[in-house]
């Protein structure tokens, strides 16, 4: 990027808009080759409309596509979530080995197989709509508290110098936008599974007595 602030925010438009539009071109296909009936009755629907279009055939395929798509998203979580136990480590939050790379490769080892470890008991203790309750219940709710976390962040800078500042377009009507969305993604969550999603919110808040242990003993490598 030659222009971070103009690139990477035409980027990032770019990309939703193009996964937008995928997701409503599937549904629209969905729809259209099973019926509503057809796909209130199928928990794969991929599958369902290969079949019917291009035979058994065709539901191999995109069985094949299905799990190529999900082997990269697993790949780019594997590259995100440890660096956060990694950063954690080098600002004394959590054990400090976690924030050591390897000498050859300068990769945080420790910290990708504590992510692994975490992934496999999850996957081996919930049921899938289990996992994705307590994700989505607390995403949404981070998600929601950076966006108002700007507001915090726009009236602190009044009067200050903001030479570098990057002005998100529409603000303060789009950012707050953004998180009743998000809320309201969480109170549908929590109306619709409301165990799921106790047990992930109870999840996250054993966090605050952790940070609170660590961050009291805190020394930044």
């Amino acid at each position: 990027m030659r222009d971070s602030r103009r690139d990477l925010s035409r980027g990032l438009l770019l990309g939703v808009s193009g996964v937008v539009a995928l997701y409503l071109a599937a549904n629209f296909v969905c729809v259209k080759v099973l019926g509503p009936a057809g796909l209130a009755a199928t928990k794969t629907p991929a599958t369902a409309v290969m079949r019917a279009s291009l035979g058994d055939s065709g539901a191999l395929w995109i069985a094949v596509g299905i799990a190529v798509s999900t082997l990269g998203f697993l790949s780019q979580g594997i590259l995100t979530a440890p660096r956060v136990y990694y950063a954690m480590a080098r600002d004394g939050l959590f054990f400090e080995s976690v924030g050591r790379l390897a000498e050859r490769t300068a990769v945080p080892v420790l910290a990708i197989v504590l992510q692994g470890l975490a992934a496999t008991a999850i996957a081996l203790i919930g049921k899938y709509e289990q996992i994705l309750n307590y994700e989505v219940s607390v995403d949404f709710i981070l998600f929601a508290s950076v966006a108002m976390a700007l507001f915090v962040l726009r009236r602190r800078e009044r009067g200050a110098v903001s030479e570098g500042i990057y002005r998100v377009p529409g603000h303060p009507y789009t950012t707050g936008l953004f998180a009743a969305s998000c809320l309201a993604i969480v109170a549908s969550t929590v109306w619709s599974n409301p165990a799921n999603s106790a047990i992930g919110l109870g999840i996250l808040l054993t966090g605050i007595p952790v940070y609170w242990y660590w961050s009291r003993r805190a020394r930044p490598l």
